[in-house]
């Protein structure tokens, strides 16, 4: 696993009222979200990164308010359908 190093404002833990360790959770579960959000991780690799089980990768889109489908109407009936 890669490990980065990073300075953070002394004042933005304690406005977050986070201890290091937990802003460092929190910086990693935001980030993954939003990358899933632009599509560039699946669910899959979104839980796999943060240790999670989907149903709490779920919740956490849930509690973010991000979108757990990220299809269109149209794609989803060429799944089920085929080409339409």
């Amino acid at each position: 696993m890669t490990q980065l190093t990073l300075d953070i404002h002394s004042g933005a833990l304690s406005v977050l009222r986070l201890s290091p360790t937990a802003f460092a959770k929190e910086l990693k579960t935001a980030a993954v979200i939003q990358w899933y959000a632009e599509q560039r991780l699946s669910q899959s690799k979104a839980c796999e990164i943060l240790e999670m089980s989907r149903s709490r990768f779920l919740h956490e889109l849930f509690q973010r308010h991000v979108p757990a489908v990220q299809i269109t109407a149209k794609e989803l009936q060429q799944e089920i359908y085929g080409e339409l």
